[in-house]
């Protein structure tokens, strides 16, 4: 298991957001690889699938991604990493590639 942890600046100080991935399972037919993220409002689960384990991981980095691009926590411009608006380190999808900030945008640019 790998964790990472973000920072939300809420009305009421820090909270820490943990965004962990957990070891692929191999399956039947293909792996698995089980994240979460630790949101003020509830942790949100997912996995990522692939052909093999290195997929899996890469594809569960990137739902990641998606989710942290997409919520209203980094909506609202009160979530980061090191620096505010530098990013958050993980890849996303090309489609959404728009919404990368900071050293994000320059890594994946």
């Amino acid at each position: 298991m790998m964790s990472r942890g973000l920072t939300y600046r809420s009305d009421t100080g820090d909270l820490v957001v943990p965004a962990t991935v957990h070891a692929p399972l191999e399956g039947e037919r293909d792996w698995s690889c089980a994240y979460e993220i630790g949101w003020p409002d509830g942790t949100h689960r997912g996995h990522g699938y692939g052909i093999d384990a290195v997929q899996a991981m890469l594809l569960a980095l990137k739902a990641i991604g998606a989710d942290i691009y997409t919520s209203d926590f980094h909506r609202a411009g009160r979530l980061r990493w090191l620096e505010q608006g530098d990013g958050y380190g993980f890849p996303v999808p090309g489609v959404i590639r728009h919404l990368l900030i900071g050293g994000d945008a320059e890594a994946e640019g």
